[in-house]
């Protein structure tokens, strides 16, 4: 089964054909550095990091490329309210967004570059703009006539007098028209700028991705993707300045963009004050929850925030987890046992887990082959931590086949990021320091819970398990005792 992706620009899924054999660029806006990012902006880089993992797995050479926002209005007006220079401001907040990302375990980019330090290449792409007459100067501003580029708003869909209708401009009276948007920004007292053959200024937010992309990958490279909300005005502005510049020449071939997350409902943005920062929600929960919680509905589908969600992949995440933490445990004790070979057993009783593990990989597969759906991929994860936690009080299974069925659970969820054999949600309250109390009074409930076993009350012995689950307390019954965790 090939690979598909859905392009923004066909509004379809397409069979994925890279412009090179075996090899992929991919651009992915990053984001304005003006504060720490919060949990929308997290969605599009965990599924593009996501995406890109995925592509490695299936053969491809990767060039990522995810820029930083460093000279931008919202940076400039943050750093006059702080009393800091505006790159200054910017580069503290690139230097925590690799904290956090690291938390979120998404890799660094092949290259990250940042809009301040590309100013030639961005000089010499409007100049060409000007050259072609798709560029005119006022005042020092240098402006697209948008209406000169015959393709604009084939991303979007949307014809001018809707766009223009619909979207937030400021009222210029000295554009040619509404929609026309800056290239170039002459400087304002107090603000960065450089020199240009237009006088001292700075880049408008749009000319800088096409600059980067286009150095670091070229016309027609294969991937260029961002936030639902990117594709209006930002990408379509991508979009008529680079093949405008590149004289009719494709800019990027598949277009990606992932879906708005929302809380209650409404879009959470820093504009409307409803968002939360990765920053504030890593002080309750590791950021592999986070990253779990993101990639359990398909990248194109909304997600709504709750914390409840968060708990609920906290636990998701804990079962895999636990399955791979267990069957370690059993491997470890086959092997130590004095009357047991590696290759004893009942071959037939492992024949089961080897299929369960050969169709997780081909489940896993497929999900991922028809546009990235982790969604589906973690189905294949958690049927295959279900026959692999069967397996664990089979005596007849083959050591050997259990070991290559636990390394395919890691295999897999290692390709969406994940390191299931050294978990950091999995704590113990106790370890937590919490409540120096609970581990005495979970051991006490445990000994209660073992003798209503013994005395075959099964149903309340279950109780007490599915009661304490509910407070994200898990139980596990092993062959070494009871053990428990949160």
């Amino acid at each position: 089964m090939p690979l598909r992706l859905y392009n923004t620009m066909t509004r379809q899924k397409e069979i994925f054909k890279p412009r090179q054999d075996g090899k992929v660029g991919i651009y992915a806006c990053g984001p304005t550095t003006y504060n720490y990012f919060h949990l929308g902006n997290a969605r599009m880089l965990v599924a593009f990091d996501m995406i890109r993992r995925y592509l490695q797995y299936r053969g491809y050479e990767v060039t990522y490329v995810q820029n930083f926002t460093d000279v931008d209005d919202k940076i400039i007006k943050k750093a006059q309210e702080e009393g800091m220079e505006a790159l200054t401001l910017a580069q503290k907040y690139i230097d925590e967004y690799f904290k956090d990302a690291q938390k979120l375990n998404i890799l660094p980019a092949t290259v990250h570059p940042k809009a301040s330090e590309h100013i030639a290449e961005i000089l010499e792409i409007i100049q060409g703009l000007q050259e072609a007459g798709l560029a005119y100067v006022v005042d020092g501003d240098v402006y697209f006539a948008i209406n000169r580029f015959s393709g604009y708003g084939k991303l979007s869909g949307r014809n001018l007098e809707d766009m223009q209708a619909g979207a937030r401009v400021e009222v210029d009276e000295r554009k040619r028209h509404p929609m026309d948007f800056a290239l170039w920004k002459a400087a304002k007292a107090g603000e960065p700028f450089w020199e240009s053959p237009w006088g001292k200024g700075r880049p408008g937010w749009h000319i800088e991705c096409t600059a980067m992309s286009l150095k670091y990958l070229g016309a027609g490279f294969d991937i260029h993707g961002g936030g639902g909300d990117l594709v209006f005005p930002h990408h379509e502005n991508e979009i008529a300045q680079s093949e405008g510049y590149l004289h009719g020449a494709e800019f990027a071939h598949y277009w990606m963009h992932t879906a708005f997350l929302t809380v209650n409902q409404e879009k959470m943005s820093k504009s409307l004050g409803n968002f939360f920062t990765v920053r504030e929600l890593l002080q309750h929960f590791p950021g592999e929850v986070l990253r779990f919680y993101l990639l359990s509905t398909h990248y194109r589908s909304l997600l709504d925030f709750d914390d409840h969600k968060l708990t609920e992949a906290q636990k998701g995440l804990a079962r895999l987890q636990t399955s791979v933490r267990l069957a370690a445990e059993t491997i470890t004790r086959i092997e130590a046992a004095a009357d047991t070979a590696p290759g004893e057993g009942n071959k037939a009783a492992s024949i089961v887990l080897l299929q369960a593990a050969a169709r997780a990989r081909e489940d896993f597969i497929a999900a991922m082959d028809d546009d990235f759906n982790s969604s589906l991929a973690y189905a294949s994860l958690f049927e295959l931590a279900k026959a692999i936690n069967s397996s664990l009080g089979v005596k007849e299974t083959v050591i050997e086949d259990l070991k290559s069925a636990r390394q395919t659970l890691l295999e897999l969820a290692e390709v969406l990021g994940f390191d299931l054999a050294n978990p950091v949600s999995v704590k113990t309250l106790a370890e937590a320091g919490e409540d120096k109390l609970l581990s005495p009074v979970m051991e006490i409930l445990i000994q209660v819970r073992n003798r209503l076993r013994q005395k075959k009350d099964w149903e309340t012995a279950d109780y007490i398990r599915d009661a304490l689950k509910e407070i994200n307390v898990l139980i596990e019954d092993t062959p070494q005792g009871t053990r428990w965790q949160v």
